[in-house]
């Protein structure tokens, strides 16, 4: 993989992590942007392995930031401790760089927001969880440089 740019030149990877579909977003850290990329199906939380590698050999990111399920109190839940396991499993099969991201609240944002561009028409399940990696990679920046 990639890995020799700079922090702030970074290409990033996100996934939202769920037992039936993926989200997958892309962003560059030098405009602090990322768009939705995809939603991959999982099958009971195992994604085909194949499309990851594809998704990481066609975009070459520097570091891949995995959504986090926690309850709104900050404790872990069953899906925490998977979605932990999906990000080792990323870095064991691929040696790409992970970073965990809080993801609270992004799948309602991501509906709230997709609501906004063209009302329940938008709420397919895919794109709302390749909004939800959007946000969790544009919360993952913010958290990193405030931006």
């Amino acid at each position: 993989m990639a890995g020799n740019k700079s922090v702030g030149e970074r290409t990033l990877l996100s996934f939202d992590y769920g037992t039936r579909s993926i989200g997958v977003a892309i962003g560059q850290e030098i405009t602090a942007s990322a768009q939705p990329l995809c939603s991959l199906k999982a099958n009971d939380g195992v994604p085909n392995w194949d499309e990851v590698g594809k998704l990481l050999t066609e975009w070459q990111p520097d570091c891949v930031i995995v959504g986090l399920p926690l309850n709104m109190d900050g404790s872990e839940q069953p899906l925490t401790q998977r979605a932990r396991k999906f990000a080792n499993r990323l870095h064991g099969r691929f040696g790409v760089a992970i970073a965990l991201q809080d993801e609270r609240l992004t799948t309602t944002d991501a509906r709230a927001r997709l609501f906004e561009q063209g009302g329940f028409r938008a709420l397919d399940k895919g794109r709302v969880d390749a909004i939800s990696a959007v946000l969790i990679l544009e919360s993952w920046m913010e958290a990193q440089y405030g931006a």
